[in-house]
């Protein structure tokens, strides 16, 4: 059964090996150490200081013009210049219906298309164009220019590329005059992660090089792709361009082991107008011209799980080719998985069926150990790509198959035994020795917890007055630091709801100074959250405040759900108290709120009373407190002054309305001294406060 799922390569075993695949690289990226290729970026700097894209051809023709100037062997366009330009002359003078001396002035000028086309004639130009899965009318199908010839060793392995009906060419001057034309679509698994990019693709029955593939080509003057078929003739084995030998997968993919993003990488297009690149930047070098501003919307998920531009991947490629450093993963990798995976099976079977089952799953762990440290050397020695994770699952379940059979051996050898010994000793202590019933309750266990719940507030708000992508963008900055936090100080993320998170402590570890954790916790989320929102309100965003409840108390901790789906989480009243905690600072008007259960396991905790609360839908008061965090103690009472005054109030003094009075009037920015001083004032008395709203 294992080797007809190492055979077969389901869905879901390719989705853990590239996981797999992903993770070294995120081990072991790799190194910076080509200097070969620099990106002409397009970024948000640019468009600010250049206007909105498209640039009239006319700038596009000044970048080539400046690039060919400087010594780039190769330009590289990731961008479909497949209309004319809206912004040429001729164009403007129709938009605007200009007739007489004006108009016949506008189209004496030089049109911005020709001027482009004359600029890529004179220098080694690459232009992009895209590919499509949809088929047109038959007489709308293009192919692009073919500035070179095709050279097979072996059969013609176009029934291999990855297939597509049609292409978006550039316009037709601009394609001839160029020195090649190559496809910028990637074509990423079903994760949307771009693992491999490909060098030739198949437009209707007809291969097509990609934009990397012809950049290498016209940077080495070269006029043929050589393409070597597998031995066994199914699909391609390497692509040979100039000095270059590339090994691909079958479709003529290329692996891609991706490095950090590298500053030295970008140059500023709107440097290159202002002449502030310097020549020794960009002579010799492979120039690509594309964009990493956001709102172009060219990402693309990488293996080491940050997004970037799609012009980094097309530079990363480049780079690894003219290194030499590609990953590889080569036709005998499955051979050698399978007959790998043949003799463990056979070890394990016979250690688990033979042995005992501590000495079996330690050979088992043994070989799994070595499976997977070998396949990790064989990638950081040799950038090979080998498939520990089918095997391991394999492994593990051949393990467990025959601990099961060992398992019914030795029961059957139990059921002889108390048949014999009912004869000499009461069955029912047989079978209890034998037996040893599980005695957990069923779906969780009690443990002793704490909780955080955190909420932004006016969230909401901010989404409708921005732009919804950058919206996204602020949330996901924010609750990746916020979860950070979190993980830093042990906690289990409960769950997310929107801006909200939920985390607790001592699940499912136990934690002795959970309370402790959870105060520090809340107190760090508060200090980033506060930095976080002065910053993004000084550049006019309006992020709000977040609130931030903690409590602690009894629970059911464990996997819930039916039969299909397992929720891992805590359930009782502690949860939904600690919920409402984080709710009454809007109401408090302050950040954060402690409960006395929690604060009860924290001995240097900082905190000043807030009063007895009645959460709304309780009728037992609960005491709260509010930690003194010390970004804003500036703007706090004197905490003697104020336990004095709260203490009066506890005990319906009627000297407390005087001291709020007057801390009132020094300590204005105070919300639990206003909220106080309110309260008195009102005529109400004492620290029992009953919410009436959540």
């Amino acid at each position: 059964m294992g080797l007809i799922l190492l055979l077969a390569d389901p869905a879901l075993l390719q989705s853990l090996r590239n996981n797999m695949f992903d993770q070294y690289q995120r081990w072991s990226p790799r190194e910076n150490t080509d200097d070969s290729v620099r990106i002409i970026d397009i970024d948000d700097e640019s468009l600010a200081r250049m206007g909105q894209w498209p640039w009239p051809r006319k700038q596009v023709a000044e970048i080539t013009d400046r690039l060919h100037g400087a010594g780039a062997v190769a330009i590289g366009f990731d961008v479909v210049f497949a209309e004319s330009d809206r912004t040429t002359p001729r164009a403007m003078a129709n938009l605007w219906a200009l007739n007489g001396p004006l108009r016949s002035e506008l189209e004496a000028l030089p049109d911005h298309d020709q001027m482009f086309a004359q600029s890529i004639r004179k220098a080694p130009v690459v232009l992009g164009f895209t590919v499509q899965r949809e088929r047109p009318p038959q007489d709308e199908i293009h192919i692009p220019a073919r500035p070179f010839r095709y050279i097979y060793a072996g059969p013609q392995p176009v029934r291999w590329l990855h297939s597509f009906q049609s292409a978006i060419l550039a316009r037709s001057e601009f394609e001839s005059a160029a020195s090649g034309n190559g496809a910028l679509n990637f074509v990423p698994d079903s994760d949307g992660v771009v693992r491999r990019i490909p060098l030739l693709l198949r437009v209707a029955n007809e291969s097509v090089p990609s934009l990397d593939a012809e950049i290498l080509r016209v940077a080495q003057g070269e006029k043929n792709y050589i393409l070597k078929s597998q031995e066994n003739g199914q699909g391609i084995s390497e692509i040979r361009i100039g000095r270059y030998t590339i090994p691909t997968t079958e479709n003529g993919e290329v692996w891609m082991h991706y490095a950090p993003s590298s500053p030295s990488r970008y140059l500023p297009a709107w440097q290159l107008f202002t002449g502030q690149i310097p020549k020794e930047q960009l002579q010799g070098k492979m120039v690509l011209v594309g964009s990493s501003a956001q709102g172009l919307m060219d990402l693309r998920f990488s293996p080491l799980g940050r997004i970037l531009p799609g012009v980094e991947a097309h530079a990363q490629l480049l780079e690894q080719i003219s290194s030499g450093h590609i990953l590889q993963r080569p036709a005998w990798a499955r051979i050698a998985e399978i007959l790998a995976t043949l003799a463990g099976c056979l070890a394990i079977g016979l250690m688990a069926v033979r042995t005992r089952a501590l000495h079996a799953a330690s050979i088992t762990a043994a070989l799994l150990l070595c499976l997977q440290l070998g396949a990790w050397y064989a990638f950081t020695e040799y950038a090979l790509l080998i498939n520990a994770v089918t095997p391991s699952l394999i492994f593990t379940a051949t393990f467990i198959a025959g601990s099961l059979l060992h398992h019914w051996m030795s029961e059957r050898e139990q059921r002889w035994i108390k048949q014999a010994f009912s004869r000499y000793v009461s069955p029912n202590r047989v079978s209890h020795l034998i037996e040893h019933p599980d005695s957990m309750a069923l779906g969780g266990r009690r443990q002793e917890c704490s909780f955080i719940f955190t909420d932004l507030a006016d969230f909401t708000s901010l989404m409708e007055s921005i732009d919804p992508a950058q919206a996204v963008v602020l949330l996901n900055d924010y609750l990746d630091q916020m979860i950070a936090i979190a993980f830093k100080h042990e906690g289990t993320l409960d769950r997310i709801v929107g801006d909200a998170v939920a985390i607790m402590f001592s699940a499912p570890m136990p934690q002795a100074d959970h309370r402790a954790r959870a105060l520090s916790c809340a107190l760090e989320m508060d200090e980033f959250a506060s930095q976080y929102s002065k910053a993004l309100n000084a550049k006019g965003l309006h992020f709000g405040l977040t609130r931030i409840g903690i409590h602690s108390g009894e629970v059911i901790v464990g996997n819930f759900g039916g039969s299909t789906i397992f929720d891992y989480r805590a359930l009782g009243d502690p949860v939904n108290t600690a919920a409402r905690l984080e709710s009454v600072n809007k109401h408090l008007g302050t950040h954060i709120c402690i409960s006395e259960a929690t604060l009860s396991g924290c001995p240097d905790a900082q905190t000043r009373p807030v009063g007895r609360l009645v959460l709304k839908g309780k009728n037992k008061a609960l005491q709260v407190f509010e930690p003194l965090t010390p970004s804003r103690l500036a703007d706090y009472a004197g905490l003697e002054a104020y336990e004095s005054a709260y203490q009066a109030m506890a005990q319906k003094s009627p000297d407390a309305i005087h001291q709020f009075n007057e801390m009132a009037q020094r300590y204005p920015n105070d919300p639990l001294v206003l909220l106080h001083q309110q309260r008195l004032n009102r005529g109400e008395q004492g620290d029992l406060i009953v919410m009436t709203e959540k």
